[in-house]
């Protein structure tokens, strides 16, 4: 990893090829299948990913449910019966405490510690109420929202869902259900865990029916997901914290997986993150909850995952080297130019690719 650098990890994307909308339904897209052994890859569909699957293979899903994390308050004189004043755009990032939250202010320059800030419902009904109470790392802020009675009821009445950058366009209601997972759960992610995204319920059933075990774990998707490298080499790279849990019945069927020798099936790079943050000191792995910031490239030795399914990257991204680190650097980049060419959809609501 020390001789590899952040641009070794690029690749020419046209943007017309980045996905600006999901598919008509779910697991209507395109699916690359690679075999990390050998490199070579073929072209498919993802409603045929049971056939690359085995009876006995764990396939182990990520259950973060998407937060409506974008919010637009207005800033409060500090003189009191002042009127609200200047639109501010709030992206929760993660929980701190409970009505402490880490955040993303924009325009931030505007926004020190001791502001006050009332989020308005579009009747002016004033929601929520916060103040600034420090500053973070990346240019974050520590916000302290006022008691009440449900934080997150009045998150689901003004919040957007918090599309990444590259789709540009507003959030739409559509987007509440389709940038989330069917079998979504806990809340705390501010961006989908996107490989999950192609599964629909009738796929879950037929995978079960032929001897797939399906487990769940959870990692809150930060906004670090979408972060810049701002470094030039590899051992430089230091990622977002976020925070993830193994139940004990997920710790006892990954467990039991591989002391049986059964493939374990990471759906998404945030799966490998959870699986491989938790089997550091090994492949016995306990229920726990924690936070990584494991960063995984070349040279990383996986001790659990043995397939991936993975949506496609953005170039220079720590989740491109993630899959590199998986199967190869060269075979991905490779796959990765044929996908540009046969104009696969690339990212968040885009095709997919499955390495084995």
């Amino acid at each position: 990893m020390k001789d590899l650098r952040v641009a070794d990890f690029d690749y020419e994307l046209p943007e017309e090829l980045i996905a600006q909308q999901p598919p008509a339904e779910r697991g209507l897209s395109r699916m690359m299948v690679v075999d990390r052994a050998t490199g070579v890859f073929h072209d498919d569909f993802f409603s045929s990913f049971g056939q690359y699957l085995r009876q006995g293979d764990l396939l182990v899903l990520n259950d973060s449910r998407v937060i409506p994390a974008r919010l637009f308050a207005r800033r409060t004189l500090r003189r009191e019966r002042e009127a609200p004043t200047g639109r501010i755009e709030v992206m929760l990032t993660e929980p701190a405490s409970d009505r402490q939250w880490r955040a993303l202010v924009r325009p931030g320059r505007k926004v020190v510690p001791g502001e006050r800030l009332v989020f308005p419902a579009s009747t002016g009904e004033i929601l929520l109420e916060a103040e600034v109470i420090g500053r973070g790392p990346f240019g974050e802020r520590l916000i302290e929202f006022a008691p009440t009675a449900d934080f997150f009821g009045a998150l689901d009445r003004i919040g957007h869902i918090p599309l990444p950058p590259y789709i540009h366009r507003d959030d739409t209601t559509a987007d509440r259900e389709r940038y989330q997972t069917i079998y979504a759960g806990e809340r705390g992610s501010v961006a989908a865990p996107t490989a999950g995204l192609h599964f629909s319920a009738p796929m879950l059933d037929a995978l079960a029916a032929m001897g797939v075990e399906i487990a769940r774990v959870t990692l809150h998707v930060g906004l670090g997901t979408f972060a810049p490298l701002r470094v030039e080499r590899l051992d430089e790279v230091r990622l977002h914290r976020e925070r993830y849990s193994i139940s004990p019945a997920a710790a006892e069927a990954i467990g039991r997986a591989k002391a049986e020798g059964r493939r374990i099936v990471a759906a998404g790079t945030t799966t490998v993150r959870t699986l491989e943050s938790a089997a550091r000191g090994g492949v016995q792995i306990a229920p726990q909850t924690g936070t990584t910031e494991i960063f995984i490239a070349p040279g990383f030795k996986f001790h659990l995952v043995d397939a991936l399914l993975t949506n496609f990257h953005l170039p220079q991204s720590s989740l491109l080297m993630l899959v590199s680190a998986f199967a190869g650097r060269e075979a991905v980049l490779a796959a990765y130019r044929h996908a540009v060419q046969q104009r696969y959809r690339f990212f968040s609501y885009g095709d997919c690719m499955f390495l084995h």
